[in-house]
């Protein structure tokens, strides 16, 4: 399928835009345009400490975390950090822009350090596991209700639900299931 001259869902090689948005939340992108966390924190107007260091780190190095494997992830790098400054520099942090909550349904909030682009996700019915998709239709809001009701929208979240490859191989044979990133379903 193509759209606007970008190739999505191929199966192919990733064209060049395709490879653009996937290094743009790298680490190695980071490091060619000279963007750390700790200036991307301060431009956003919050203090630098080693807890959100810490937590910008774990999301980015995660796959759509809940809060409660953040906080392993943070208190592993940095000792004792308390629920509620998770919850705090979660909030703050996605305030700012530079981490994104999505909350799929009968699941717990997850974070994302993929920010500022039109993406949506897929979810696992069964293992939780949650999956980026780029938007095929285009630019935000990728899609317009039949009526505005006087908002000016801007976003539209779109969350796709089925059953991921590893679940559906598992589900073919006598094994055991497996746990997703994050905590799963509710």
């Amino acid at each position: 399928m193509v759209n606007a001259g970008v190739s999505v869902g191929s199966g192919g090689a990733p064209n060049f835009l395709e490879r653009v948005v996937f290094l743009k939340g790298s680490s190695l992108w980071r490091r060619l345009t000279g963007m750390d966390d700790a200036t991307d924190l301060r431009s956003a107007g919050l203090r630098v400490t080693a807890p959100r260091l810490a937590m910008l780190e774990v999301v980015r190095s995660g796959n759509h975390l809940d809060a409660e494997h953040i906080a392993r992830g943070v208190r592993e790098k940095v000792g004792h950090v308390s629920t509620q400054a998770i919850y705090d520099a979660l909030n703050a942090l996605t305030r700012v822009g530079l981490l994104r909550r999505i909350e799929p349904a009968g699941s717990p909030a997850r974070y994302e350090a993929r920010v500022g682009d039109n993406h949506h996700h897929l979810v696992c019915r069964v293992c939780g596991t949650v999956t980026d998709v780029d938007c095929v239709a285009g630019a935000a809001p990728c899609l317009e209700p039949s009526g505005s009701h006087g908002f000016a929208i801007d976003e539209a979240e779109v969350v796709f639900w089925g059953v991921c490859p590893q679940c559906r191989a598992e589900s073919a044979s006598p094994a055991q299931g497996h746990v997703g990133a994050g905590s799963g379903p509710a």
